[in-house]
């Protein structure tokens, strides 16, 4: 499910980075330009499984409610926040409606924020026990090393 939540993100809101409609399907597609690869892991730690959801990612989900504008205020409250992605996001299709090109410091930017919500995602779903590092991988190309990985294919607009 998250690899085809990542093909809907990236076509839509998330980073409208390609005019592509996404695949209906929940296995890898290798040629739709937004990919999704997370490792099976062979043994997974049964301690770190009753803390690492919630309290070793603390401090990743601060992050990540700033770049998605989750968990601050919520609808309960009556009102919502919109995080950083979407802002650049909205600024980056006014620039596409008036030029027609994706600005690449916004297009970099909003691909690293999304890979670090997507390694996030992947360790607090208890996927992998790699603990997401604190950085931005800016840009198209993923580090290979990597075993949650969000990417695209060739070098986007």
């Amino acid at each position: 499910m998250l690899r085809w939540a990542w093909r809907v993100a990236f076509y839509g809101y998330g980073a409208l980075a390609t005019d592509e409609y996404p695949p209906f399907t929940l296995q890898d597609v290798p040629d739709y330009p937004a990919r999704l690869r997370i490792d099976y892991p062979e043994q997974l730690s049964r301690g770190l499984v009753l803390v690492k959801w919630w309290l070793l990612a603390i401090p990743h989900y601060l992050v990540v409610a700033l770049f998605t504008g989750g968990g601050i205020g919520g609808d309960g409250a009556g009102w919502s926040t919109v995080g950083l992605v979407g802002v650049l996001v909205l600024i980056a299709a006014i620039v596409l409606l008036v030029s027609t090109r994706y600005l690449r410091g916004i297009f970099d930017l909003v691909m690293g924020m999304n890979r670090w919500t997507l390694r996030v995602a992947g360790y607090i779903f208890l996927m992998t026990d790699r603990y997401p590092p604190f950085r931005l991988d800016m840009g198209g190309a993923e580090p290979a090393s990597e075993p949650v990985s969000a990417g695209m294919r060739g070098q986007g607009r």
